[in-house]
């Protein structure tokens, strides 16, 4: 299987998540999914949820930016998942995935879980 992470260049913390899976011999598939043509789609946002143990969207969704982005605090899972389809600024990172486990690499070890 593939390790597939979910990276922003751009990002400090998504960096690290990548030299932390390099230094350990792994050379993921890297998704930029702030690039409009790698974009997360609903169903892979829910996929992803599912292979986080079937959280909730909040669980990797950056909360400082949903007040900014429109998002009402009680908005439905369902809202969340099409606001972080339309806006993946709103997507925490990094996210590893491996098969059927993915995790949210906050801290960036926890991307060394799911190997």
């Amino acid at each position: 299987m593939s390790y597939v992470l979910i990276h922003n260049p751009g990002c400090g913390s998504s960096k690290k998540g990548l030299e932390v899976l390099e230094a350990a011999g792994i050379q993921p598939e890297i998704r930029r999914y702030m690039l409009v043509a790698e974009r997360l789609s609903v169903d892979e946002l829910k996929e992803i949820a599912k292979k986080m143990g079937g959280v909730s969207p909040r669980a990797f969704m950056r909360e400082k930016d949903a007040a900014d982005a429109g998002l009402p605090a009680d908005a439905s899972d369902a809202d969340v998942f099409a606001a972080m389809a339309k806006n993946p600024k709103l997507i925490q990172r990094p996210i590893g995935i491996n098969g059927d486990k993915a995790v949210l690499g906050r801290p960036n070890s926890a991307l060394l879980t799911i190997i």
